[in-house]
C-alpha cells in the first residue's frame, strides 16, 4: 500500500473529480491537498484547469463542490433584490435559512466590472456560521458593500410556498430593495 502515494497530473485531477462526486459535503482546498499529498496551491491550480474544461465545480466558504445540473437542484428558485448594511448579514441569511431556503448566491452590478456573482450555498444556520466566520478570519468585504448594500440573492427552496414566506419575511425585516 502506498499510503503517501503522490497524486501527478491528469491522474490527480480525474481523484479530485471523483472524490467531489463522491462526496456530498464540500472538500476544502487544505483537506483536499493532504490527501492528495501536494500543496493547497497546487489543487487551486487544478481547479481551475478542471473549470477551464467546463467541469462545473463551485468554491463555496465551505470548500468544492461539483455543482449539480439544474433540474437535480431544489425545483424551486427565484432571485430577489435585497438592501443591507454589512451588519445586518447574518440576520439575513438565517431569516432565509429559517424559512428552509437555500441561499444560492450573491450578485451585484459593479459600475467597471459588470454582473459579478459569488457562490454562498447555506441552506441552514451551522453553514451560516461558518460563511461568517470566513468572512471575519480572512478579513474580506461582502459585495454588497461595492454596491451601498444593494444585491440579489437566488433563493431555492422544496416549495414556492417556502420561498414565498421567505420573501415576505425579508419584505417584513425591512430587507426588500423596493423601486
Amino acid at each position: 500500500m502506498d499510503v503517501k502515494r503522490k497524486w501527478l497530473g491528469e491522474e490527480r485531477r480525474e481523484k479530485i473529480m471523483s472524490l467531489l462526486k463522491e462526496r456530498k459535503d464540500p472538500q476544502t482546498g487544505s483537506s483536499l491537498a493532504d490527501e492528495l499529498h501536494v500543496s493547497r496551491q497546487v489543487i487551486v491550480q487544478d481547479i481551475s484547469l478542471l473549470k477551464a474544461k467546463n467541469i462545473p465545480i463551485m468554491a463555496t466558504s465551505q470548500g468544492y463542490v461539483l455543482a449539480k445540473e439544474e433540474h437535480e437542484g431544489l425545483p424551486f428558485s427565484r432571485v430577489v433584490a435585497c438592501y443591507h448594511p454589512p451588519e445586518r448579514t447574518e440576520e439575513e441569511l438565517l431569516l432565509l435559512v429559517d424559512h428552509g431556503v437555500t441561499v444560492k448566491d450573491v450578485k451585484i452590478e459593479h459600475p467597471v466590472y459588470g454582473d459579478l456573482t459569488s457562490s454562498i450555498m447555506v441552506s441552514n444556520r451551522k453553514e451560516v456560521r461558518q460563511f461568517l466566520n470566513k468572512i471575519m478570519e480572512t478579513k474580506a468585504s461582502y459585495l454588497s458593500e461595492l454596491t451601498d448594500g444593494v444585491h440579489l440573492h437566488t433563493l431555492e427552496a422544496k416549495s414556492e410556498a417556502d420561498i414565498d414566506d421567505a420573501v415576505e419575511a425579508l419584505d417584513n425585516a425591512g430587507f426588500l430593495l423596493k423601486d
